[in-house]
Parts: C-alpha cells; sequence; structure tokens
C-alpha cells in the first residue's frame, strides 16, 4: 500500500483507504509514509533537540509530550514501576524524592507513565493536558516552550483507578560513558503524527480483527519510526508494550516477533487496557534500557 498525494491547492495524503489532510502547524507526512511500503530511511528525519540540563535529547512532539527521549553520553535513563500507583498530583513528589536520592536535578526526569479511570473525550483529553502541562512547566522542564517529556497514558479495564495516577517515570542518571546510548519512546495509538482529532483515526470504528491488525501495523510502524529518528532499532529494545482489549495474536505472529529477535527471547509485555480517547484501540510504547527500579 503505497501513499500518494491528491489534488495540488492542498496537502492530502492516502493509505489503502484512509485519507489524511496535512494540518497547519503539524506535519504527518513520516507517519503516513512510515506505513507505506517506502523503507524507513526514506522518512524524513526530525532532528533532535537537546535538552541543556537534563541530559537527554528529546523527539519534539504536541503540546502535552514529547514523542521519545534518548540519554546523552555518559547518562542513562533509568525507568521506575510504582508497585502501588498514587494520584499523579502526588505522584511528582515520589519522582522528587527518588531524584533527590540519586541526586539528580528535577530537569532529569525525561518520561511519565500514567492510569486513568476512563478513556476521555477528545476535549476531555485537551482539559486534562492542560493541567499536566503546567506542573512540568511548573518543574521548569520545557525547552524554549516545548515539552520534552515522553508520556504514556492508558485506562485499565478492569479495576480501573477512580482518578488518573502515576503507574512509572524515567529519569537520566550518569554512567560509564562507554556504556550504550538508551531511550523512552513515548506511547502512542493509530494517529498520525501531530494529530488529535477523531477523523485522524486509522479505521476509526473498525474493531474486526482485520481493522485491529491494521489499526496495530500503523502503530508498529510509527514506534519503528519514532525509534529510528531517536537513534535506535528494534535490536536494542528492552521493553515492548502493548496496551489493548483486543486479542494481539496475529498482532504478534505477523508483525513484532518478525521484526524483533529480542521479544522472541524476551517477551511484550500485554496491559489490558484501552488507549486513553475515546475511539482509539491500539497503542504501544517502547524503550531500551539497562536499569529497572520498582518502588513498593
Amino acid at each position: 500500500m503505497g501513499d500518494r498525494r491528491l489534488g495540488t491547492d492542498r496537502e492530502w495524503w492516502k493509505w489503502g483507504s484512509y485519507v489524511f489532510q496535512r494540518r497547519p502547524l503539524t506535519d504527518t507526512i513520516h507517519a503516513v509514509r512510515s506505513i507505506s511500503n517506502l523503507s524507513v530511511e526514506d522518512v524524513k528525519l526530525v532532528p533532535l533537540i537537546d535538552h541543556p540540563t537534563g541530559n537527554y535529547q528529546f523527539l519534539p512532539g504536541i503540546a502535552p509530550y514529547s514523542c521519545g527521549v534518548a540519554s546523552c553520553l555518559g547518562y542513562e535513563i533509568a525507568h521506575v514501576t510504582l508497585h502501588c500507583p498514587v494520584p499523579y498530583r502526588f505522584g511528582f513528589e515520589v519522582i522528587r524524592e527518588q531524584l533527590d536520592r540519586e541526586q539528580r536535578p528535577l530537569v532529569a526526569l525525561c518520561a511519565i507513565e500514567l492510569r486513568s479511570p476512563r478513556p476521555f473525550s477528545f476535549a476531555g483529553f485537551a482539559q486534562f493536558n492542560s493541567e499536566y502541562a503546567n506542573i512540568l512547566e511548573e518543574w521548569g522542564l520545557f525547552v524554549n516552550g516545548a515539552n520534552p517529556v515522553a508520556r504514556t497514558n492508558v485506562a485499565p479495564e478492569f479495576h480501573p483507578p477512580v482518578e488518573p495516577v502515576l503507574y512509572g517515570f524515567s529519569y537520566t542518571r550518569p554512567c560509564d560513558r562507554v556504556l550504550a546510548r538508551t531511550c523512552v519512546v513515548a506511547g502512542a495509538g493509530e494517529l498520525p503524527e501531530g494529530i488529535l482529532a477523531a477523523e485522524g483515526i486509522v479505521a476509526a470504528g473498525d474493531t474486526s480483527p482485520k481493522g485491529i491488525d491494521l489499526k496495530a501495523r500503523f502503530v508498529i510502524d510509527l514506534m519503528a519510526n519514532r525509534l529510528h529518528q531517536l537513534g535506535f532499532d528494534w535490536r536494542e529494545v528492552t521493553a515492548i508494550d502493548i496496551y489493548t482489549i483486543h486479542s494481539i495474536a496475529n498482532v504478534l505472529s505477523g508483525e513484532i516477533l518478525p521484526k524483533d529477535e529480542s521479544a522472541s527471547m524476551h517477551g511484550v509485555r500485554w496491559f489490558y487496557s484501552r488507549p486513553p480517547i475515546v475511539g482509539i484501540e491500539y497503542e504501544m510504547d517502547l524503550r531500551a534500557v539497562r536499569t529497572e527500579l520498582r518502588i513498593a
């Protein structure tokens, strides 16, 4: 399935039977092209931005979050899971305490994982994002007005929290300079990069096996795109997380395991959860880290 341009005065892109409009102030070309037959090398790379004091680089995203982060030379990204998640506003105090223990500044925080009671409407998601982003700004994390912090936010189908909670986070810390770089790829569902509107959902409303496979392939290629732009490949990935209430058997055997040899050995984590917005059915995130910590 190749992509092709439709019309001349306005930019439209077609993927199979789905058509996307290029929106003002966004560039969905690389997301749409990545799901075509073109190789990832054909995709225009978005330059990474250095966080001047956080010891990492980030792939620009949209206002609420970046598309991913990668550690600088001499630093690694450590990933933390909260065994008992806490309300997300209080969770920032948990993060502060962990950073203090490691003698790291607040700006070392580079990724956040949240769990919500239920999927938001698009309007509700925008409102939540505004409140969330204000906290990051108060912490002094933004770089020239851009949010550098990657994020995943999903809604567990069973035993959901009563309010949004902090499930995990990542931060940079010093390491031996000879060690490989590390990264976190932010969570994403079946929406082209830069699009946060219902009309952008791939195979909208189609939860048939074919529809879910279509959505999954879109997201997997989007993940590969982000991974590549951060300077990594599938062989370096240490954790693949999938968030959906739909079967992933076809996705695993047809898409993920053939691409990622390490996943065949180390496995893939399936969270029986919904993506954060009503109408989105399949989400993933990735990371390539050495240090995994758990807070009781």
